[in-house]
């Protein structure tokens, strides 16, 4: 099954097509209107079931076990970076604050400092281990280049999703050195537990990814407000456009396998409207990181970065100020006393949903959408 999109002339010799990101477009409503109380958020995957389709970025300044825990029990998901402090230092608390008071000229250099110090595999299975014992789904990322390695003693604290995820991931990686790149298709196949894989942001690599035999895929390239990845590798895609790819592609996957993939929009939304755009564009979930930095109980203490911001070579991310909003609870749920969206991010999904007439996710993806920029 194939599709038809219009291109541009850059110049004699490239063309290119048209992209949306979320401050391009805007949901129609529809001609009925729902009760708010009436509206299903809830979101399912593999065997679990959540009550909203949130999850929390695997950044350090994000997710911590106890931040983790306090999202699960919101009805969301936190995702542990099982690269991050985390996993290297038995006092990440300690390195956390140490990072918040750091001058801006510093922060950069220091924090490629501590992000060297080896993976502590007994801190991995202990933290791990304190999310399911908190009784809370518990969820964790972990890159391409390190699952193989790690993957016995992911299995063996119980994880209950995986997420293997770098900036930009392929399901074909190629490479003259040795070592044999992992075969994300064997891999994940192979394993009980559910795994999501990401990021993309086109068509093809959606695609491809949601053949590895994934539950889900992450969809997003340098759209993060802590990436600079657009800028230091020069690639990218706005997340509306991505999203619709992506959606395109696994109709295909569907009509080819039956087997329904999910997609987990990754980047870009930082109110309960960009939520409901990414839904109305494809997504099933969507995985949030600054708005969640922001809350007062966020381990980054103000701050926000990732994995990619400490990156020993080529930094493609900074240290950016993420002044406290709310605590979780009131960022998530509410209630809000801001009229910027920040605050609430549920209620505003329910709020768009009800008024476009909408009660479940799955419907809400049928949305009429329009351009509104040019």
């Amino acid at each position: 099954m194939g599709f038809v999109v219009a291109e541009i002339d850059i110049g004699k010799g490239k063309t290119a097509r048209r992209a949306y990101g979320f401050d391009d477009i805007t949901i129609v409503p529809s001609r009925r209107t729902r009760d708010p109380e009436d509206i299903d958020l809830s979101w399912e995957i593999d065997a679990y079931r959540f009550d909203l389709p949130f999850m929390a970025s695997a950044m350090d300044s994000v997710v911590s076990p106890a931040s983790a825990i306090e999202i699960g029990r919101q009805g969301g998901v936190g995702v542990l970076n099982l690269e991050g402090l985390w996993t290297r230092y038995e006092n990440a608390d300690e390195i956390l604050i140490e990072i918040s008071e750091l001058d801006d000229d510093a922060s950069m250099q220091r924090m490629q400092e501590l992000y060297e110090r080896p993976i502590d595999l007994d801190l991995m299975l202990q933290r791990i281990s304190e999310v399911n014992d908190a009784d809370v789904v518990s969820c964790a990322a972990i890159s391409p280049q390190r699952a193989a390695e790690h993957i016995d003693v992911i299995l063996r604290a119980e994880l209950g999703l995986l997420v293997i995820q770098q900036p930009v991931i392929s399901a074909e990686h190629l490479s003259n050195t040795e070592a044999e790149p992992l075969n994300l298709k064997t891999f994940i196949r192979r394993l009980e537990v559910p795994v999501i894989v990401g990021d993309c942001a086109s068509y093809s690599a959606a695609l491809h990814l949601m053949r590895t035999g994934a539950a889900g895929i992450l969809v997003g390239v340098g759209t993060g407000r802590a990436s600079t990845v657009r800028r230091v590798l020069g690639i990218g895609g706005p997340q509306a456009t991505a999203l619709a790819d992506a959606r395109a592609a696994r109709m295909r996957h569907l009509d080819e396998t039956g087997v329904y993939t999910h997609i987990i929009a990754d980047g870009s939304m930082s109110t309960g409207g960009d939520v409901a755009k990414a839904i109305v564009c494809g997504a099933d979930a969507v995985m949030l990181g600054a708005p969640l930095a922001a809350a007062t109980e966020a381990p980054g203490r103000g701050w926000h970065w990732g994995v990619q911001s400490v990156h020993p070579t080529v930094p493609q991310g900074g240290r950016i100020a993420v002044p406290p909003r709310g605590s979780l609870a009131e960022i998530i749920h509410g209630p809000s006393h801001a009229d910027d969206g920040a605050l609430n991010l549920a209620g505003g999904l329910r709020q768009s949903m009800a008024m476009c007439g909408y009660t479940d996710l799955k419907d809400f993806q049928k949305a009429e959408i329009l351009v509104s920029q040019q």
